[in-house]
């Protein structure tokens, strides 16, 4: 079942309404949920769309009393909710942004673009690249989404120091910590000042 879309009056703070895109456990949502909730950026978050069922972020955003919907391309659903920007939260689809929402995509993706991206590289299967490649620097980039993976204009990127003795799984706890900081600070900035975030 669908759940409606609010239709009370707008105030300045709902002119901003966030649509949340995502695949899995819905970590970066949540941070962002809690970033709204607590004033720290204009806006709000009006939905949360699943590539598929299985996703706990679905399960996070119902508890939060965020209407929910499974869907494959998400712009109908978008469009119905009336969002105004739209915030890819691991989504891991192909997403093809039409004309009425370019320029208003942002999507989180951890390494130092361009190192490290593109299709088939997420989650672990980064984390484990920066290592088998030796860095020592690696991080997250907050991005403009446009029609390739990975290749929309930058916007923020925060960088975490990589030990020798860092596994993958200590890697990704570094960077989504530093994921934590970066979106918010990224969108916040996008929106406030309407200037790009050098």
């Amino acid at each position: 079942m669908t759940p409606p879309v609010p239709d009370e009056a707008p105030t300045h703070r709902d002119g901003i309404r966030f649509a949340v895109l995502l695949s899995g456990g819905g970590t970066t949502y949540q941070n962002l949920q809690e970033e709204c909730a607590a004033g720290r950026f204009p806006g709000r978050i009006v939905g949360v769309i699943a590539s598929r069922a299985s996703a706990y972020g679905l399960i996070r955003a119902r508890a939060n009393g965020v209407p929910t919907e499974i869907a494959i391309d998400p712009w109908e659903t978008v469009r119905r909710w009336r969002a105004t920007h739209v915030l890819c939260a691991g989504w891991l689809r192909k997403l093809v942004v039409p004309a009425d929402y370019a320029g208003k995509v942002l999507n989180i993706h951890p390494s130092l673009l361009p190192e490290f991206g593109g299709q088939g590289m997420y989650g672990h299967h980064v984390h484990e690249a920066v290592l088998a490649a030796g860095r020592t620097r690696s991080g997250c980039t907050v991005h403009v989404v446009d029609n390739e993976y990975d290749s929309g204009p930058i916007l923020l990127q925060r960088t975490v120091e990589v030990l020798l003795s860092d596994t993958a799984d200590t890697l990704a706890a570094k960077v989504q910590a530093a994921e934590r900081l970066a979106y918010p600070e990224a969108i916040r900035r996008w929106l406030v000042s309407g200037e790009p975030v050098a």
